[in-house]
């Protein structure tokens, strides 16, 4: 690790500690040129899978993308922010564990329906409804019909 403030390569740790629930390590380094103390965080980088699209382009997985969607579902809603994210991690875990470079978005897709069922039926239904390109009310019939069939989980 090169010094912020003289550029050194020799640095030496001094202390280190897990920070974010084990997900980072804070390191205390001291400079061994000018002595100067600075703290680094070391964070594990995980590759996600490319997603292919349905017209076959592939791209990088958004996080940003799947959080705009989640938004857009949720919108006047009442989910906790903190379930939202813990759902995002969630489906970015599930990505990673299928140890697959890329995905296919209809997985993907699958994936934030499956997840918002569970954390709120009208923000289900206004997904699948533009997911799934619904064309009628009957599609929005099928849909609550099938939720109210599912077995509730409260």
């Amino acid at each position: 690790m090169h010094c912020p403030f003289c550029a050194a390569e020799d640095t030496k740790v001094i202390d280190s500690r897990l920070v974010a629930e084990g997900d980072q390590v804070r390191r205390r380094r001291e400079c061994l040129s000018c002595a100067e103390r600075f703290t680094t965080y070391e964070v594990a980088e995980l590759v996600m899978p490319r997603v292919v699209k349905q017209n076959g382009n592939r791209e990088p997985f958004d996080e940003a993308k799947l959080r705009a969607g989640f938004t857009r579902a949720l919108e006047k809603r009442p989910v906790p922010t903190e379930d939202v994210e813990a759902v995002i991690n969630k489906i970015k875990h599930a990505l990673r564990a299928t140890g697959e470079r890329e995905v296919n978005s209809v997985f993907l897709g699958e994936l934030v329906m499956d997840n918002l069922q569970k954390l709120d039926k009208v923000a289900y239904v206004r997904f699948a409804s533009v997911y799934r390109s619904f064309e009628d009310i009957s599609e929005f019939r099928d849909a609550i019909d099938f939720l109210e069939r599912e077995p509730r989980s409260d």
